[in-house]
C-alpha cells in the first residue's frame, strides 16, 4: 500500500451439489436448452441466454428473505442520561419513558439468504444478522420463522444461521466458483431495499478483486445490479449453481457489485457448522507487495511473490528460519503470484500442518519447512446456546463471565434472560430480557445445567416463584402457568 510515497508493509496475522428436487432428469434444463447459440464471424460461438424464466423458476424457493432488528442506542433528541442507566430520572419518570429517551432503540434491517440443506441450514452475510437480536426468515411462499445464528465468520463476512420446521425445503445446487470465466453470464436473487425475490442478471465482470474489505478479498465482480438488501442473496450461473454470495457495492459507482466465492463459504462452512467459528493457519510475518521497482531491486525479472518486511518474534516463521527481505513465491505446494494471495492459503492450511515454503533469498531459491500456528483472535463467532420454555414464554442462556461484566454484575451464577414472549405468563409477571434468574422455586441456580434440571422438575408444578436480578435490585416474582 501507499502513504506518502512510501510502501507500508501489511500485517498479516495468516491464518484464513445437491439437486433440484421434483425435476424430474429429463426435464432439467442444460446449457443448449437455456442458451442460443450464435456464430460470430471469427468463428467463436457466443453464448446468449434465450431467457432466465425457467432458472429464475426453478432457485426461487431455495432463496429466502432476512428481516433483522438489533438495538441500539437512541439516535431521538441527542439527550443522554449523565448518570447512565441506573439514574435517578428512571426512578422519577419512570421505566418506559426512561427508556424512551435514554434507552435502546429495535433497528430493523434486510438482507438475503439461500438454503443449501433439507435440515434447514442457510448461508448468507454475516453484516446482515451482526449483533441481532431477533431474525425472521421469509421464504419464497410467504410463510415465516424464527431463525438462530449457528456460526459467524465477521473476515469473510459469512454467516450460518437455521429455521425449524418439518415441511420439505428446497436446497440450492452449490457450483465451484474456480471454474467462473470472465464475461459468464450469472443472475441474483435477493431483497434488494425490501422488494422481495428480485431477479438481476449480468456477467462476471472480473474475478479475484481485492477491495480492502478485510484480509481474504477475494471477490467475484458483477454487473448484475446487487442493491441495499441483497447482501447474503445468492450469484447463479446459467446451471442453476450457486457461484457466490451477494455481500458489497462500492457507493457512488454504477453497474458494480461484488459476491464472495462460493467456494471460499465451502471452506468455512464445517467449522460454521461444529463449532460455530473459523480456525485459521498462522505464519507470523509482515508482508507488502512487489511492485516493479521491487522486482528490479531485487533481482526478479517479473513482479511476483510476497516481501518479508518482518517476522514477528516467536512465529512459526521465525521458528522455521524466514528473514526479512525474504520473497514468499510459493506455500504448501500453492503458487504465490500476488502478496493478496499468502493470507488466504495460510489462512486455510490446517493448523498444526508442516508445509514447505519456497523462497528467494538474495536471488537465490531456498525451501524452509514451516509448522503452521493457529491464528489467535476474539472469539466472535460461537453461537450462544439458548433454553426456551415456550409453555412460560421465557428464554435464557448461560451467564458468561463477559455479558456479567458487560451488566456490571459481580455475581456469575444464574441464567440470563434473553427474551421473554409478548402476553405470556413470564411477561405478565414482570420478568424482562435482561433479568438474570438467581433461584427457582427456593433452589440456588448456578448455571444453566441447574436451570433447566429445575425446570423439568416443576414441569407439573402450577405457579412458579423466581428470585430475579435486575441491575441493583433482587426480588421474586410468581409466573402462574397458563
Amino acid at each position: 500500500m501507499l502513504k506518502g510515497g512510501r510502501l507500508l508493509p501489511i500485517l498479516i496475522a495468516i491464518g484464513i451439489g445437491f439437486p433440484f428436487p421434483g425435476i424430474p432428469k429429463d426435464k432439467d434444463l442444460g446449457v443448449l436448452e437455456l442458451f442460443k447459440g450464435k456464430k460470430a464471424e471469427a468463428g467463436i460461438e457466443e453464448e446468449r441466454p434465450g431467457s432466465f424464466t425457467e432458472l429464475a423458476k426453478r432457485v426461487k424457493p431455495s432463496v429466502i428473505n432476512i428481516r433483522s432488528t438489533k438495538l441500539v442506542k437512541h439516535p431521538g433528541s441527542g439527550f443522554r442520561s449523565p448518570f447512565g442507566p441506573k439514574s435517578p430520572f428512571r426512578d422519577f419518570f419512570g421505566d418506559e419513558f426512561f427508556e424512551r429517551f435514554f434507552g435502546d432503540v429495535p433497528q430493523k434491517s434486510l438482507g438475503s439468504g439461500f438454503i443449501i440443506d433439507e435440515q434447514g441450514y442457510i448461508l448468507t452475510s454475516n453484516h446482515v444478522i451482526e449483533k441481532a437480536e431477533e431474525i425472521k426468515v421469509i421464504l419464497s411462499d410467504e410463510e415465516e420463522f424464527d431463525a438462530k445464528v449457528v456460526g459467524r465468520d465477521p473476515k469473510t463476512d459469512i454467516a450460518l444461521i437455521k429455521i425449524e420446521t418439518t415441511k420439505p425445503l428446497q436446497p440450492v445446487t452449490m457450483g465451484d466458483s474456480g471454474k467462473l470465466q470472465v464475461g459468464e453470464w450469472v443472475i441474483a436473487i435477493g431483497n434488494p431495499f425490501g422488494l422481495e425475490h428480485t431477479v438481476t442478471a449480468g456477467i462476471v465482470s472480473a474475478k479475484g478483486r481485492v477491495i480492502g474489505s478485510g484480509p481474504y478479498d477475494d471477490f467475484v465482480q458483477t454487473d448484475a445490479s446487487i442493491n441495499p438488501g441483497n447482501s447474503g442473496g445468492p450469484l447463479i450461473n446459467m446451471r442453476g449453481e450457486v457461484v457466490g454470495i451477494n455481500t458489497a457495492i462500492i457507493y457512488k459507482a454504477q453497474g458494480i457489485g461484488f459476491a464472495i466465492p462460493i467456494n471460499m463459504a465451502k471452506q468455512v462452512l464445517p467449522q460454521l457448522k461444529e463449532k460455530g467459528e473459523v480456525t485459521r493457519g498462522w505464519l507470523g510475518v509482515m508482508i507488502q507487495k512487489v511492485t516493479p521497482e521491487l522486482a528490479k531491486q531485487f533481482g526478479l525479472e517479473k513482479p511476483e511473490g510476497a516481501l518479508v518486511a518482518k517476522v514477528l518474534e516467536d512465529s512459526p516463521a521465525e521458528k522455521a528460519g524466514i528473514q526479512r527481505e525474504d520473497i514468499i513465491i510459493e506455500f504448501d505446494q500453492k503458487k504465490v503470484n500476488k502478496m493478496s494471495e499468502l493470507p488466504r492459503i495460510v489462512a486455510n492450511t490446517t493448523v498444526g500442518k508442516g508445509v514447505e515454503v519456497k523462497l528467494l533469498r538474495q536471488g537465490k531459491k531456498k525451501i524452509v519447512d514451516v509448522v503452521v500456528g493457529e491464528l489467535k483472535e476474539e472469539k466472535v463467532a460461537k453461537a450462544e446456546r439458548l433454553s426456551t420454555e415456550k409453555e412460560l414464554g421465557l428464554t435464557v442462556q448461560e451467564l458468561t463471565p463477559e455479558i456479567a461484566k458487560h451488566l456490571g454484575i459481580p455475581e456469575r451464577s444464574g441464567v440470563l434472560v434473553s427474551e421473554v414472549k409478548a402476553g405470556s405468563p413470564a411477561q405478565r409477571a414482570g420478568i424482562r430480557r435482561g433479568d438474570v434468574i438467581k433461584e427457582i422455586d427456593r433452589q440456588p441456580i448456578e448455571d444453566l445445567q441447574g436451570y433447566e434440571r429445575e425446570m423439568a422438575r416443576l414441569k407439573e408444578k402450577g405457579d412458579i416463584l423466581i428470585l430475579v436480578q435486575r441491575e441493583e435490585n433482587t426480588f421474586f416474582v410468581v409466573v402462574e402457568r397458563k
